[in-house]
């Protein structure tokens, strides 16, 4: 960190320049005036802006003052983006202190009705139903904000779906499933935590950056170096400080003695003892209280088809709205609810899809999974070997003959393992688009947040906001580029709720939805079909990702 004299010499030196600048060009354009002399008001802005200058070391590549200035004035889009969703997710997420377990939200308690019963539906039609959430008192709660999980399913069918919830604020729900099958359909509606749990999680999310360790290792002869790392660190101890300025981007290192920061090689990490949940909170989050049925007692629907005709839907393409839910499954495939899939086999893909492509991969292990899948059913495609150690190195799959390329990279920091991943070639997302130039052969799937759940809201708000600047910059260039966002997987129901349960996973889900919603980019949204799956697994099984990657051929082919 600069010292206070330092940050006040070079603000001095800064606000002459911008002082200079005005003068040449008052004459030319009076409103540039005025915006500059807005932006002087925001010190801490520029404050900002000086640190980041004073971190990486600025003193002898200068920015130009014009530079300064479109920097300062991204700065402040970022943070009004920002602060704009966090003050709606905490519109979303009442505050709801915890005070004993009798008044929180109880499953068993709870009256669900079916509205307009009837003893056949036909298949198309909507089933509502009007969930009055009551506490283990009995008494019916006056506040919204529980965290439910709706699903039709048809096992012999090897179908489901999943539902869309209408949150009234009162502590009573609209749950409405469309029947998209017909047969024998069971209902079902899980209370994944309370209102007062989903309170208690959002706060303890965004308390601190410190519920994960990352330890570094750094190349030192022959003996390996190894010390803390993080997003932020709390100690006096010299850091090694890795920032992307234009993206305010930060990454820090415990500096060890006499040992290089561009030594740093691999990283691993673990989870900490700390958490924000208090005691009495923690007893919401015990394994009998997650994912309890509402809907017990409640017997199967019959469906019938009704004389009901299948109507002609385009197919698939990107920029289509992705609605709630966006598809359901039927004998194992997967189903858009307002386009159609082309199938494909093995020749169709290597010898006309894919055929002169270059595909990207940017994301976690769930992408990762999809390069491991493809060589399974297109065996003239083999792995590079890049010399790398670990399965988190770069993965590249070649057919030279056909000039196809895929590759999976993970995305930047924070990457969450106790696996040590090598750091070389390790870049931000936004920093990877920006080195592709992009065309009508080329194509990125983009997935962020497991990785994000045990961290402050912002850190993802904050990137996925770059992502979306990246992907308008490509576009500039080559608006012909196909990209693709693939959302979060649900995952194992009862996995460690404050760091990584899939509240803060449909927190994610809903971000990266609204900050993309009206780009031009498809979206595979695995985290309604692994709903309509039924798979509480972060990896799913084959034939999931198959249909996930089935639905990406068809985005681009």
């Amino acid at each position: 960190m600069a010292s206070k004299t330092t940050i006040q010499k070079i603000m001095v030196i800064l606000i002459s320049a911008i002082a200079s600048w005005i003068f040449l060009i008052v004459s030319e354009n009076f409103l540039k005036v005025k915006i500059v002399l807005s932006l002087l008001c925001h010190e801490k802005i520029i404050l900002k802006l000086l640190i980041f200058q004073c971190h990486l070391k600025t003193s002898k590549n200068v920015l130009s003052t014009e530079t300064s200035l479109h920097t300062v004035i991204e700065f402040k889009e970022i943070e009004l983006k920002t602060n704009k969703i966090i003050n709606q997710l905490n519109q979303l997420i009442p505050y709801k202190p915890f005070s004993h377990v009798n008044t929180t939200t109880s499953a068993a308690h709870s009256v669900a009705t079916l509205l307009n019963p009837k003893t056949t539906y036909c298949r198309g039609e909507q089933l509502d139903i009007l969930l009055e959430v009551r506490d283990y008192l009995g008494q019916k709660k006056k506040y919204g904000g529980d965290f439910l999980r709706t699903r039709i399913s048809s096992p012999n069918l090897k179908a489901g779906a999943s539902g869309r919830v209408t949150d009234f604020n009162n502590g009573t729900y609209l749950i409405s499933f469309t029947l998209f099958w017909a047969g024998k359909v069971s209902l079902s509606v899980l209370l994944i935590h309370p209102s007062e749990g989903v309170s208690a999680l959002w706060r303890a999310r965004n308390r601190g950056y410190d519920k994960v360790i990352f330890t570094g290792q750094f190349a030192n002869g022959t003996s390996p170096v190894f010390t803390e790392c993080g997003l932020a660190l709390a100690t006096s101890s010299e850091l090694c400080q890795y920032l992307d300025f234009r993206d305010q981007e930060a990454f820090y290192c415990v500096k060890p003695p006499h040992v290089s920061c561009d030594a740093l090689t691999h990283m691993k990490t673990r989870n900490s003892k700390i958490s924000y949940l208090s005691i009495k909170e923690k007893t919401l989050f015990q394994r009998s209280s997650v994912g309890v049925e509402v809907m017990k007692g409640f017997k199967d629907i019959e469906v019938s088809n009704c004389n009901n005709r299948e109507t002609e839907r385009e197919k698939c393409q990107i920029g289509m709205k992705v609605p709630v839910p966006s598809g359901y499954t039927l004998q194992g495939r997967w189903i858009p609810t307002t386009c159609s899939l082309t199938e494909f086999n093995a020749m169709n893909i290597i010898n006309g899809c894919l055929k002169g492509k270059l595909i990207y991969l940017m994301g976690d292990s769930t992408l990762r999974q999809w390069i491991n899948y493809f060589p399974k059913i297109l065996k003239t495609l083999n792995f590079f070997d890049y010399h790398g150690s670990g399965k988190f190195q770069k993965h590249v799959l070649l057919d030279i003959e056909r000039q196809i390329y895929l590759q999976w990279k993970k995305h930047g920091h924070p990457f969450v393992t106790n696996e040590l991943y090598s750091m070389k070639e390790d870049e931000y997302v936004t920093r990877e688009i920006d080195r592709i130039p992009g065309d009508k052969n080329t194509a990125i799937v983009i997935t962020l947040g497991q990785h994000f759940r045990p961290f402050p809201i912002d850190i993802l708000i904050r990137r996925a906001i770059n992502v979306r600047r990246a992907i308008e910059r490509l576009f500039l260039r080559s608006p012909d580029t196909k990209v693709i966002l693939k959302t979060e997987n649900i995952r194992e129901m009862h996995i460690e709720a404050e760091r990584f349960g899939d509240f803060h996973g449909y927190i994610n889900y809903l971000i990266l939805k609204d900050i993309f919603q009206d780009l031009n980019v498809g979206v595979i949204d695995a985290w309604d079909m692994t709903i309509a799956y039924g798979i509480t697994n972060v990896h799913p099984p084959d034939h999931v990702v198959g249909n996930q990657i089935k639905m990406f051929l068809n985005y681009i082919c």
